[in-house]
């Protein structure tokens, strides 16, 4: 049973059809895409997926459990995360206080315990150096790799991670695909949009691609950029993918070969998008 299931969701606003039939599923421990040309209904799917929006039709489960009309609040209850695209974290704390703030709301810590969480979560992050900083000293990585620290204080099963490389300059942006790939090592499933599908490709199991309100189509990164249909409407002839890596070529999900997951073997392909042929 995937850990989340979107089933044949739909939208309109004023009578236009924003998402027409969107299906998708997460596996445990597994990393997965979503992905579309501005206006395609990438957005409105992801936001119908974690409790934003609901739906006017169709269904999401989440752990076997039904919650299509749970409020986010609910949802994170069952073990669904969510990064947003704008800051969250709490700029004129230090980056340990902004751990111990989220710290606070679980039940049946002492003090010491917190302390030791956030200690240990600003390593993990390699963050440590930072903890007496603020959070607005941080670079655009450091705030990404602190929220994403934030994110994982209530232990979530699943995050949603909504542009986390919006803002991040190109060399931190290898550091925290790293840091998102470490997080399936906890036993965590990721679901991420992002408007750069390059990087985005680069950290992922299997991806979707929204065009027109539904799922053009699915698959791995390679399967994808070798489709014909998907370069036509999606990726545009600029798109070189020549060194993803079929899926025959990587370990299976089960058998990680020394520790790297499959998404690791397109980390360093080349691509060239011309914004006019993406979007």
């Amino acid at each position: 049973m995937p850990l989340l299931e979107a089933e044949e969701l739909r939208k309109a606003y004023q009578g236009r059809t924003v998402v027409n039939g969107v299906s998708l599923t997460v596996e445990h421990r597994e990393i997965v895409g979503l992905l579309g040309r501005n206006g395609a209904g990438k957005t409105t799917s992801f936001r119908m997926t974690i409790g934003m929006i609901e739906p006017d039709d169709g269904r999401v489960y989440f752990d076997g459990e039904e919650v299509s009309t749970l409020p986010m609040y609910r949802r994170a209850r069952l073990g669904m995360g969510y990064l947003s695209q704008e800051p969250s974290a709490f700029m004129r704390m230090t980056c340990e206080q902004n751990l111990l703030a989220i710290l606070e709301t679980v039940p049946g810590l002492s003090r010491r315990d917190r302390k030791k969480r956030a200690r240990d979560l600003l390593a993990q992050f390699s963050l440590t150096h930072k903890a007496k900083d603020r959070a607005i000293t941080c670079s655009g990585g450091e705030r990404r790799k602190l929220e994403i620290a934030r994110s994982l204080v209530t232990e979530p099963k699943l995050i949603l991670l909504d542009e986390p490389f919006s803002g991040v300059d190109p060399i931190a942006v290898e550091d925290l695909q790293e840091e998102i790939r470490r997080l399936t090592d906890r036993g965590i499933a990721i679901l991420i949009t992002d408007h750069n599908v390059q990087q985005t490709l680069r950290v992922c199991d299997r991806a979707y691609i929204i065009d027109s309100g539904k799922v053009l189509q699915q698959g791995t990164p390679h399967q994808l950029i070798n489709n014909d249909l998907v370069r036509r409407v999606y990726l545009g002839s600029l798109f070189r993918g020549d060194e993803f890596a079929p899926e025959a070529e990587t370990p299976k999900r089960s058998t990680y070969a020394n520790g790297h997951r499959p998404s690791e073997v397109v980390r360093s392909a080349t691509v060239s998008i011309d914004d006019e042929d993406r979007l």
